[in-house]
């Protein structure tokens, strides 16, 4: 085991990370996710779009993208507020958009 990886329940949310090899931005948004883990229980995908043509024309001119349940809740230069407040959601068990 890595030390200072979470030990994550399963049923916590899964975020994914869109983003490329050398997007600087990506990096930093990986780093952030990496440091909000520590206090927020969730597990990353990082998804790397390059080779995917789909997810390229998607999201090339966006990364980093970050998605949670199936909604992007940031993208560029990441909203770290926004993404908190979305894992909250998903570990709450609430779709996102969905008012109280």
């Amino acid at each position: 085991m890595m030390r200072g990886a979470p030990i994550l329940p399963e049923e916590s949310p899964h975020v994914t990370l869109y983003g490329r090899k050398g997007c600087h931005l990506c990096d930093v948004a990986r780093l952030q996710l990496r440091a909000l883990q520590q206090t927020l229980p969730f597990h990353i995908d990082d998804v790397n779009i390059e080779g995917d043509e789909e997810l390229e024309r998607k999201y090339m001119l966006e990364i980093p993208v970050i998605e949670i349940g199936g909604a992007v809740v940031s993208q560029g230069q990441i909203d770290l507020g926004v993404v908190r407040a979305a894992i909250i959601d998903a570990r709450l068990g609430k779709t996102l958009g969905q008012g109280l």
